[in-house]
């Protein structure tokens, strides 16, 4: 089976998702969007290589959602992706891949009120307790955006925090779009401290207090998440289940 992921920045990977995807037998196509390196003409020739895939990943961006005048990938991926749900592809979501997700399901990106950086806990609603987002539930989870949107139509809301009503949404088994980072790994989030360090300061946030939650809460998250990801592969319509139920 392929998994298309598209990454918009190097250090914004798969993370502890990775090794998830390749024990459920997953080969893993990378798709960059955004980056120096890659040319507009490239990464529309990649996606439309992609169609069909038979997961697509989207990844985290520290752009928005809603800067497309400034970033000539973002309106062709907000196409690509309104037309793989319009199919009932399988679909994956995370952070910025989340509020793309929304757009592509005609909801408006839009600055939220507070940044959030840091490990929260995020409180499955009844619906999500009966999806994969149950493994979260009284697990902190890493944050670490400032962007929010409405719930798009005919999904359904799995998860809030206390700052951001929807912190997951889904439709049926096949889509998950999560706004918090289950895929980050501790490396990262020393990488992300670093090269973003004028956002932490910007939105008040103490790097070493951020470091303690990591050490604290990063390696439980990173654990549950992955049981997370396992247990939405396991469900995927069509799909054989590999290794193991999640429990």
């Amino acid at each position: 089976m392929r998994a298309a992921v598209i990454r918009h920045e190097r250090m914004v990977s798969l993370g502890n998702f990775d090794s998830v995807l390749r024990a459920h037998g997953y080969d893993i196509e990378v798709l960059d969007a955004g980056l120096a390196s890659s040319a507009p003409g490239e990464f529309a020739a990649a996606l439309a290589t992609a169609a069909d895939a038979d997961l697509l990943v989207v990844l985290g961006s520290a752009r928005g959602v809603y800067e497309a005048d400034r970033h000539a990938f973002i309106a062709p991926e907000i196409a690509f992706v309104r037309e793989r749900l319009a199919s009932a592809r399988p679909t994956l979501g995370v952070c910025f891949g989340a509020q793309l997700i929304a757009a592509a399901l005609g909801e408006e990106v839009r600055p939220g009120a507070t940044v959030e950086i840091g490990y929260r806990e995020v409180t499955p609603t009844d619906a999500g307790l009966e999806s994969p987002v149950r493994h979260v539930a009284g697990v902190p989870v890493a944050e670490w955006h400032g962007d929010t949107f409405d719930l798009p139509r005919g999904t359904e809301r799995l998860a809030s925090s206390a700052a951001y009503a929807n912190e997951a949404f889904g439709i049926g088994d096949w889509m998950l779009a999560v706004q918090f980072h289950p895929e980050l790994t501790d490396e990262m989030h020393e990488e992300w401290l670093v090269a973003d360090a004028a956002y932490v300061d910007a939105a008040g946030y103490d790097p070493e207090a951020l470091r303690a939650e990591r050490a604290r809460y990063g390696e439980g998250m990173q654990a549950v998440s992955q049981r997370m990801l396992a247990e939405y592969l396991e469900h995927l319509p069509g799909l054989h289940p590999s290794p193991g139920r999640a429990t």
